[in-house]
């Protein structure tokens, strides 16, 4: 399990998938609303003068010295929906952002969101 005291010092970390690929620099972390205990990350991806932010799943990552290791491939990490590099994903773009990677979404009793941003 990943600790949420050390969850700011990833940013600017590099993200790298399971065989060591870079995909791009860690942006942000974001928690499961339920729990409080990291559930994404948003990496910083695309050309200098097109970065967007992409989502992808905590779960099962692993940190080192630089890097955060995620188990999903570059490919499928990069292809997941966007955000721009100053914008908030919003609630209703929540469910795609999870069924992307095939993961369930819940959303809390009274429609809350399952993803905040720490």
């Amino acid at each position: 399990m990943i600790g949420i005291a050390d969850i700011r010092e990833w940013r600017t970390h590099d993200v790298v998938d399971a065989a060591g690929h870079r995909i791009g620099a860690l942006e942000a972390v974001y928690v499961d609303t339920s729990t409080d205990e990291p559930a994404m990350a948003t990496v910083l991806v695309g050309l200098p003068t097109r970065r967007h932010l992409v989502f992808v799943p905590l779960v099962g990552a692993v940190v080192g010295p630089g890097y955060v290791k995620v188990g999903y491939d570059r490919s499928l990490v990069k292809k997941c929906p966007a955000i721009g590099t100053d914008d908030v994903l919003p609630a209703e773009d929540e469910a795609a952002v999870f069924a992307h990677y095939d993961l369930p979404y819940q959303p809390g009793v009274n429609g809350e969101r399952q993803l905040a941003r720490r």
